[in-house]
């Protein structure tokens, strides 16, 4: 098993629906490789008629009256997608080879370790920058960025039409996943979220991610984890249908953009650990696995297991916590999100928000409830959003008017569900609650009308960044636009180029504002605490036995994570550990002052 060799170290992740729509074609010809969310069919066939007449090329609309417009729509986007980077990769090549200008701003992009880098700086220092010379040194060593695809497994309700439901395979997360299948592409699929096995099963139908003769994948499986145990569940479940995940991107439970699935007080560093200790458990467990069930199916047998990479992402912002995690974890790549929403030429969001981000402080982002998914969800406070939501609320017409509907997901009402964002919803919930208010208190009251209309229109919201970034016209009721950094973003305060956003993950210059940015480990530790304070602050039901058993094992945990971090950081005695060590006896303190009252447990 031989790990392929990628031009950077680094990956953008997907950030909601519209921030990275549309990042491979703005940076995949510079080998970086990004996600692009594949969940929402109509903005991708808005971005397919932007961008086909941006670059001239013709362009068919996919009705939504089509049966199966989802699936087409996402499919004719990611093959315009792939077409573009092709064509802008091709010129790029050009444009190094005749220009030395561009070459040389090109290496400067490039990590210091890359052996592209040191090739071509060795023909420069030989001088053999002959146009063919380097052509012909490009083709071999120089590929262009991955488009990847993320589908959210949460995402997958039935479809009904006038009022019959749909089989399976239409689906919301089944149509995107037959959109990307039937691509052109030759990329990866990013599953987050958690197991879907209904949706798991469907890979099946799909020969491109079944290893060909050659033991190559045309297409590839990603899976987002949090914990190991995660990761060797879901790849075993997959490696039974004859399905190998090459990846296993590990997240920060808590210190992340968008959804924040936060683990039993697990910290991201012992996680990692886990993964390298144990990297070589997984692999051969899934491939002897994976082999029986390609037997079963008759299908080609890799001789060796193929190859599997171990990345992670959540909180990083310094080329130090990036260097430290390629060295003492041996990932393949580390994320860097949050940050990149500070380059406008590699992601999509508005002028006003991007300010927004620039001028957040670390008390402008918190965990909140808004999304219709009940999942904490990372913001940050003054969004269009928040601004129109709050206007409706005060004038009486709280909620959305819900037209994508890709988050009617509660049955409560009727089998083909309904949004907790939606006006609909809400107005039934805000008027039960009004035949209430005699009867409770008044902070009662305040605090469950605020739980019902906080929710946001994550659909619309999380699209219209794009649609502003490249002033594409805007429907319907005013949403404005959902952002979700994670809390990193405080620490990056203002536009940067992309050259000098990977100088600076390369350690070349520090964009940063706040040099004294808590390390990122430190950072995640101090906000598991928090979680776990407002858990218990929140909690408003009797305090069971087996629910003090829970918060012992969280805290547990916490306490263990800090534990490692002390042992991680005892040497060498730099300045840095040094501090390192005293926010963590800080945490620890904190930790032990997290208390729930046992003795009345019942």
């Amino acid at each position: 098993m031989t790990a392929s060799k990628t031009i950077h170290n680094f990956h953008i992740p997907v950030m909601g629906l519209a921030f990275t729509i549309d990042s491979p074609i703005r940076v995949a010809q510079y080998g970086i490789s990004s996600v692009i969310s594949i969940i929402d069919d109509e903005l991708a066939e808005k971005m397919n008629s932007f961008y086909s007449k941006k670059f001239n090329l013709p362009y068919v609309e996919t009705p939504k009256k089509e049966q199966d417009h989802r699936a087409q729509r996402i499919t004719n986007y990611l093959n315009l997608v792939d077409l573009i980077v092709k064509e802008k990769f091709e010129k790029f090549k050009c444009e190094l080879a005749e220009n030395k200008a561009a070459l040389d701003n090109f290496i400067e992009m490039l990590p210091n370790s890359s052996d592209l880098r040191q090739g071509l700086s060795n023909m420069m220092d030989e001088g053999t920058l002959m146009k063919e010379n380097i052509l012909n040194y490009l083709e071999t060593h120089l590929k262009p960025g991955e488009i990847d695809v993320n589908i959210m497994t949460k995402i997958d309700k039935d479809n009904y039409v006038k009022g019959e439901k749909l089989p399976i395979e239409f689906n919301d997360a089944h149509a995107s996943l037959r959109g990307f299948a039937k691509s052109n592409l030759s990329s990866s699929l990013v599953l987050s979220a958690g197991m879907n096995p209904r949706l798991y099963s469907y890979f099946e139908q799909f020969e491109d991610f079944f290893p060909n003769e050659k033991n190559e994948l045309k297409k590839k499986i990603i899976l987002k984890v949090s914990d190991y145990r995660s990761a060797i569940i879901q790849g075993k479940f997959l490696a039974k249908k004859g399905l190998w995940v090459s990846e296993y991107r590990v997240e920060s439970g808590l210190n992340c953009g968008g959804h924040a699935f936060a683990t039993n007080g697990f910290l991201l560093g012992p996680i990692l650990e886990e993964f390298k200790n144990k990297k070589e458990d997984l692999i051969a467990e899934t491939h002897e696995i994976l082999v029986k069930a390609l037997e079963q199916k008759e299908l080609p047998i890799p001789q060796e297991p193929l190859e599997l990479k171990i990345t992670v992402q959540g909180g990083v912002g310094t080329s130090d916590e990036h260097e430290f995690l390629i060295n003492h974890y041996k990932v393949d790549s580390v994320g860097w999100g949050s940050p990149f929403l500070m380059v406008p030429e590699a992601t999509s969001v508005d002028k006003e928000t991007r300010t927004l981000l620039g001028k957040a402080k670390e008390e402008d982002l918190y965990l909140s409830g808004i999304s219709p998914l009940g999942v904490p969800f990372n913001t940050v406070k003054g969004t269009s959003n928040e601004f129109f939501k709050n206007k409706r609320i005060a004038e009486g017409k709280a909620g959305s008017s819900c037209p994508k509907k890709f988050l009617t997901l509660n049955q409560e009402f009727g089998k083909e569900g309904i949004c907790t964002a939606a006006k609909k919803f809400q107005d039934i919930k805000l008027k039960d609650l009004e035949a209430q208010k005699e009867d409770i208190s008044t902070k009662a009251y305040n605090d469950t009308k605020f739980k019902i209309t906080e929710k946001a229109c994550l659909c619309v919201g999380l699209a219209n960044a794009a649609l502003m970034d490249h002033e594409i016209p805007i429907k319907g009721q005013d949403q404005g636009v959902v952002i979700c950094p994670g809390p990193n973003i405080a620490y990056f305060d203002k536009e940067v180029s992309l050259k000098q956003m990977l100088k600076h993950i390369y350690g070349k210059i520090s964009i940063m504002k706040d040099e004294n940015r808590p390390n990122m480990f430190v950072k995640e530790l101090n906000m598991y605490v928090d979680y776990l304070q407002k858990e218990i602050e929140s909690y408003t039901e009797e305090v069971s036995t087996k629910q003090i058993k829970k918060w012992d094992a969280f805290k547990a945990n916490i306490a263990d994570g800090i534990a490692y971090y002390q042992e991680l950081f005892s040497t060498p005695k730099t300045v840095e550990n040094l501090t390192i060590q005293q926010q963590l006896l800080e945490a620890k303190e904190a930790l032990m002052q997290v208390m729930y009252d046992e003795e009345y447990a019942i």
